[in-house]
């Protein structure tokens, strides 16, 4: 269960950029960091794609998104980051 200070921040980090919407779900999939999230998940599911074709077989998701993180995740964010502020 949530203290008062911790929900407090939770709504605060999942905070939306449309304040009309009331639903906790709505609230989440709209916020900035499930965005990231779908974001992220987007791309390590595009590079499993890729790795696997490569390979000739499924790597897995679990190998892709290691694979990722290590190969391609920094400069992916700096890049997104970058995109998204000139917007």
């Amino acid at each position: 269960m949530l203290h008062s200070c911790e929900l407090d921040s939770w709504v605060l980090i999942m905070s939306s950029d449309n304040p009309d919407i009331r639903d906790p779900q709505e609230l989440i999939r709209h916020s900035s960091l499930y965005r990231e999230f779908q974001a992220e998940r987007e791309e390590i599911l595009r590079h499993k794609w890729i790795e696997s074709e490569k390979a000739g077989y499924d790597i897995g998701f679990e190998r892709a998104l290691t694979d990722w993180i290590l190969k391609h995740r920094r400069k992916w964010r700096k890049a997104r980051h970058a995109q998204l502020q000139s917007s």
